[in-house]
């Protein structure tokens, strides 16, 4: 089959791999209908992370082809959704509702990269979910968003207790802080500012639900943002970017006694334990636990009650990855998405 491979820091290429086989009976291969580039994996090709001849992808939707014989919830033609975590679906932990720290969790890229033509899913039962039925091509980008874009955003917006009547402050305006804003406005929340300085991510996040928008950063964010909200700041603030200053800015934008989901995937970001303790707010994030929310979350797509494949605005087959790959690391596109 062909995937995507990062040789080094800027050098992805599309290369023959060898099919993915069966190894648990809790497995199941996918033919993969498609897959994407996730902004967290432009800190390897930027050189952030350390990288080496290492499979890409972690976002997939696809047509189950193959099932271990224990496998019972998926079955061989079925078109499914899975998380970018997997996780049994049984433990004590995911039944608390965080798969994400699932007690076999671990990151699908590190299994078998999705930017493929197909991919092994480990615990399948735990991880996959199965569409009503064979969805329609238009639903397949939205289907794809689940996958976790949406399913962070939306984690995100519940970690903040977004919700009605509060005011929701969204540091990030790519894909995952898009996702962010859609989920704050499906839970109801009055009023959802979105911290953005660019125009067409700025569209798209009144498209989701965004009430306001804020173009300044840092100190000067966290001061508009206390300005639109008679100083106090926001009731819920997401941070989907992982920077230090953004992480600051989120901080700082959540009134005491607020609510602060973190899902940017941050490095070498230093809070200040001071700052933090006199804040007085509460905190909740890390890796999206995105299998709790699927079931919902596809039914809301089939319902077409939510429209999240509007984040993917460049397509591309799969053998031109590397120019889908520098058009995020340029900010020429909010998300790209790969037809394998």
């Amino acid at each position: 089959m062909l995937g995507v491979v990062m040789h080094a820091p800027g050098e992805v290429r599309v290369e023959e791999r060898e099919d993915p086989q069966i190894i648990e009976p809790t497995d199941a291969i996918i033919r993969l209908s498609a897959t994407c580039i996730c902004g967290s994996d432009l800190w390897p090709y930027r050189g952030v992370e350390p990288v080496e001849h290492t499979p890409m992808g972690h976002e997939y939707v696809g047509i189950v082809e193959q099932v271990g014989e224990q496998v019972k919830t998926v079955a061989v033609g079925d078109f499914v959704v899975g998380s970018f975590v997997i996780s049994d679906n049984t433990c004590e932990i995911c039944q608390a509702g965080f798969q994400s720290k699932c007690v076999h969790a671990e990151f699908v890229a590190a299994t078998s990269g999705t930017q493929a033509q197909k991919a092994r899913i480990p615990h399948a039962d735990g991880t996959l979910v199965a569409t009503p039925g064979q969805p329609d091509p238009d639903l397949i980008p939205s289907l794809l968003a689940a996958s976790d874009v949406l399913g962070t955003g939306w984690f995100a917006a519940v970690a903040a207790e977004a919700g009605p009547g509060k005011t929701v402050a969204v540091v990030g305006d790519g894909a995952v802080g898009l996702m962010a804003i859609l989920a704050a406005k499906q839970l109801g929340a009055e009023r959802i500012i979105a911290m953005s300085r660019h125009a067409d991510r700025q569209a798209l996040a009144r498209f989701y639900g965004a009430t306001d928008i804020v173009e300044e950063r840092g100190d000067a964010g966290v001061a508009k943002i206390k300005e639109l909200t008679g100083g106090l700041g926001a009731h819920s603030v997401v941070e989907a970017v992982g920077t230090q200053e953004s992480f600051m800015q989120a901080i700082g934008a959540t009134r005491g006694g607020g609510h602060l989901g973190y899902v940017g995937v941050n490095h070498d970001v230093k809070i200040p334990g001071i700052e933090l303790f006199f804040a007085g707010i509460h905190t909740l994030g890390g890796p999206a636990p995105v299998r709790r929310f699927l079931p919902e979350l596809i039914q809301m797509i089939w319902d077409r009650k939510i429209d999240p494949g509007r984040v993917f605005d460049l397509e591309l087959p799969l053998e031109r990855v590397a120019e889908g790959y520098r058009a995020m690391d340029e900010r020429r596109a909010v998300k790209v998405l790969l037809r394998p």
